[in-house]
């Protein structure tokens, strides 16, 4: 009988773990597959459509708004899990009206872009945006590299291939395996996780200034993954954590003067700023 119970809870987490294995790249991935117009968002004038060739085939539309600034600097903004570039127009506006440059990049299955989002995939389209950029004359020292949740670790990857003037974190996570492990109790099992997401093990190794941001009332990502990586990562950097903010609310509290005031410093002696 009790050996029964074992062996019949044993099948049961074990096909849990299954489900989760195969449903996991529609919890991490969620993306909204129509195409777009950007007649119809706030973007500023000069943004406009470009296609980006990806390394494996995939014509993968971005939006991008040139620089107004006599520096030249330009925001490479890589967004979250749900949605599209779209949607993070209103995200970038108060960054054009100081001058900065933004292309918001698209990825494989989001936005109507074809193919379907994995790890490999997003860091691959991330590439093929920042060789966009390149190609603009966009300079190491003129490129920002900025993360919202998700996009933290496709910009965290790309910090650590190419050279930039900084990164910026926005509710970053820990890994998809801290994430999975914060969310799901029982999941114990490193290789059921198909795409990692190590921003943990990757932070130490980036040598830009990094500032991260991360609300305190973060119920999608805790803040305690973002403190973790401010902790973790090399100097110089900055930490904000508003105490009000949740995951999709830091522009209402100081996000973006935070942003803006980072990216000033950086023209003048940088200092590390504990966060708070």
């Amino acid at each position: 009988m009790v050996l029964g119970i074992v062996i019949g809870l044993a099948v049961a987490y074990v096909a849990v773990l299954l489900l989760l294995f195969s449903a996991q790249r529609g919890i991490v991935f969620r993306p909204d597959p129509t195409r777009p117009a950007l007649a119809e968002t706030e973007a500023p004038a000069g943004m406009h459509e470009v296609s980006l060739p990806s390394s494996d085939g995939l014509a993968i539309t971005s939006w991008y708004l040139p620089p107004t600034r006599a520096d030249g600097q330009v925001i490479a903004y890589f967004h979250g899990n749900a949605g599209h570039y779209a949607g993070r127009v209103p995200r970038i506006l108060p960054y054009a009206a100081a001058g900065y440059g933004a292309l918001l990049v698209g990825y494989r299955g989001y936005g109507g872009n074809p193919g379907m989002p994995s790890e490999a995939g997003l860091y691959d389209d991330a590439r093929a945006a920042l060789d966009f950029l390149q190609g603009q004359g966009v300079k190491p020292d003129q490129l920002i590299l900025f993360g919202e949740s998700l996009g933290a670790a496709v910009a965290t990857q790309m910090a650590l291939e190419r050279p930039a003037r900084a990164l910026v974190l926005e509710a970053p996570f820990a890994s998809i395996l801290y994430s999975a492990r914060q969310r799901y109790k029982f999941f114990i099992f490193d290789w059921l996780v198909r795409d990692k997401f190590d921003n943990l093990g990757k932070i130490a190794r980036v040598g830009k200034p990094l500032l991260v941001i991360h609300g305190d009332l973060d119920r999608t990502t805790p803040a305690q993954f973002g403190r973790r990586l401010f902790a973790a990562a090399r100097e110089p950097k900055q930490g904000f954590f508003p105490k009000e903010a949740g995951h999709n609310d830091l522009m209402q509290y100081g996000m973006p003067e935070r942003v803006l005031a980072f990216l000033a410093g950086l023209d003048g002696t940088q200092t590390s700023m504990a966060p708070r």
